[in-house]
């Protein structure tokens, strides 16, 4: 039996649509939730066209000339703006019937590079039993014949299982949110004999050691600790009859250990250090998960990934944004302070699903709205941009 892939309705339309207007192919991300029961498809996005394409609606003609590095660095780009629960999940080819031999091996390609380029930059290790499936969705644009199947990304060798696609309309209409506020504190040395003060991999490095602490923390949802097999929704009234989206809300804390016990024997180590980074402030931690009766682990493991992803995307941005206005070869060491973006919200229409991204202080809504547009081929209204946080350090 191969996966089945609930996939929101409007998606269909929105495929449908690119079909029309591209030629002679189009390629782009699916994005959505796994669960070992079953798999979720809340949004398809175009691989955005690049500078000399967009005058004229035209791709090359070949396959082979598919630009596997653009399309990795866009799929990179928007798993930033995804909240836990919420992954790159495939990726699509919607292609003239010429091109239709072609398109399997193109997208196999694919979806190796995109997934080999979404692991080298995430700080937590996949769980056991998770799923390693990823989609492979091919559309003739003449027959509008759908063709989904998964390759195993956890073996080079995987050959193609066939899949079901299935279309179900508010899929994403009432699932659950877990929100949380997390106070970070992290000091990074910087050791003497580190070479230019490498201060991105020293920043990595020190984000490294926080994020397994993360991953030991106990996570109080409503107030209370719940063991992780039992059904997230225990207890609580379910929602009945709604056609509206409507978030259900559960507020989560969480508790780091202090140190650990008598059990660990610690060993100090002596390192000669030239100076320190400080990471201060306050992040706001958001993860969806499915309505479909999830486990307590599943919404845990969705907010741990989510409080490691945001800070790590956010020093990474300030990096990018440093290099960009300061040029790689600024060593000043006098005491520096920075500020990291800011995260904000952007709900998705029909869903209770809402969209990430950063904006630092200076930035314009108008500059927010322009990458929602270009990575996720959606347009937000000024006043949906919701600002989660206070400005940190």
């Amino acid at each position: 039996m191969g996966r089945t892939y609930f996939v929101e309705e409007a998606i269909g339309q929105y495929l449908s649509d690119l079909s029309t207007k591209l030629k002679p192919y189009v390629t782009g991300l699916l994005i959505g939730q796994c669960s070992l029961q079953r798999d979720y498809v809340i949004r398809a996005v175009r691989t955005p066209p690049k500078e000399e394409q967009k005058e004229d609606n035209i791709s090359p003609s070949k396959l082979a000339s598919i630009d596997e590095e653009w399309i990795t660095t866009h799929a990179s780009q928007v798993s930033r703006m995804l909240p836990g629960g919420l992954l790159v999940l495939g990726v699509f080819i919607i292609a003239t019937p010429e091109l239709s031999k072609e398109s399997q091996n193109a997208l196999r390609k694919l979806i190796f590079s995109v997934e080999k380029s979404l692991t080298k930059r995430r700080l937590w290790k996949p769980a056991e039993e998770e799923v390693s499936d990823r989609a492979a969705l091919q559309i003739c644009s003449a027959t509008k014949k759908v063709v989904c199947r998964t390759y195993d990304v956890q073996d080079p060798k995987s050959s193609a299982k066939p899949a079901d696609w299935k279309y179900q309309s508010a899929l994403s209409a009432s699932w659950l949110a877990l929100d949380c506020t997390v106070n970070v504190n992290i000091h990074i040395p910087l050791l003497a004999t580190s070479p230019n003060h490498d201060l991105e991999k020293n920043t990595k490095n020190g984000l490294n050691r926080w994020s397994k602490q993360i991953e030991d923390s106990v996570f109080l949802i409503n107030g209370q600790v719940k063991d992780d097999d039992t059904e997230l929704l225990e207890g609580q009234k379910k929602l009945r009859g709604n056609i509206q989206p409507n978030t259900q809300f559960s507020d989560v804390k969480v508790l780091t250990q202090l140190s650990q016990g008598s059990s660990h024997r610690s060993t100090a180590t002596v390192q000669v250090c030239s100076a320190s980074i400080n990471l201060k402030g306050a992040v706001k931690c958001r993860a969806y998960i499915h309505n479909n009766k999830p486990k307590v682990k599943e919404a845990v493991q969705a907010l741990k990934r989510d409080i490691i992803n945001t800070l790590s995307d956010r020093c990474e941005i300030l990096f990018e944004d440093l290099i960009i206005n300061e040029g790689p070869h600024k060593k000043n060491f006098e005491r520096e302070y920075h500020v990291l973006p800011q995260r904000l919200f952007v709900p998705v229409a029909g869903s209770t699903v809402m969209l990430s991204d950063y904006k630092f202080g200076d930035e314009a809504a108008g500059e927010i709205q322009e990458r929602f547009v270009e990575m996720l081929d959606q347009s937000v209204q000024a006043e949906d941009i919701h600002i989660a946080e206070e400005i940190n350090t």
